[in-house]
């Protein structure tokens, strides 16, 4: 018998580090599968349509929404993103897991719809060492960090409706705290039933 898969919501500020953890989650829980996102903003060097995001015009973004193809969309920033609930849905019914990296109204909207979904929020060790990150990436002038700090406190301001926090000051502790948050769940009485039946009816003959 086949049980649903668990949705784990993963939100963290920009510059936490939550894209390199989920990647590296990825390698040391295999089965978790990743929900590729829809959103509006500009394709930036080195990502992949269909693997990073699905870039789509804005034109296009809200024709979805109004078609009801969304499981959750926000918008961040000045773009959009969605998350198109065919394809978790289908997953999940497979018996796999699949992790969602999403800010905190999307975390919002999916915890309303999907019972029994687990949600982990990642904090930095401090705003200087947020900022840094920030500035590290070369991609924006002051100004642009400046609304992004801003941004982040405020997205941080949200993580006490999580199940879970995670704070990733060093790399290697905070992945084995995300393991651990995924092999216990899926080592819970009810999935564990259906996953060993035929073992447990076997010892209990």
């Amino acid at each position: 018998m086949t049980t649903q898969g668990t949705l784990f919501i993963v939100s963290a500020p920009s510059g936490a580090g939550k894209t390199s953890l989920v990647k590296a989650l990825r390698v040391q829980c295999p089965g978790l599968a990743v929900s590729v996102s829809h959103t509006t903003r500009a394709q930036r060097p080195g990502e992949e349509h269909g693997r990073d995001y699905y870039f789509v015009s804005r034109e296009e973004f809200l024709r979805m929404v109004e078609a009801g193809e969304f499981l959750e969309h926000a918008r961040v920033f000045d773009n959009f993103y969605g998350t198109a609930h065919r394809t978790v849905e289908a997953t999940l019914t497979l018996g796999k897991d699949v992790i969602l990296e999403i800010d905190w109204q999307g975390a919002r909207q999916i915890r309303e719809l999907i019972a029994g979904c687990q949600s982990i929020f990642v904090l930095p060790p401090s705003q200087a060492d947020l900022e840094a990150r920030l500035s590290g990436r070369g991609q924006d002038d002051p100004a642009t960090i400046e609304r992004r700090m801003a941004d982040a406190i405020s997205e941080m301001s949200h993580y006490g409706e999580y199940d879970y926090l995670v704070i990733n000051d060093v790399f290697e502790a905070a992945l084995a705290e995300l393991t651990a948050i995924i092999t216990a769940n899926r080592l819970k009485t009810r999935r564990q039933s259906a996953t060993h039946a035929a073992l447990i009816s076997a010892l209990l003959a």
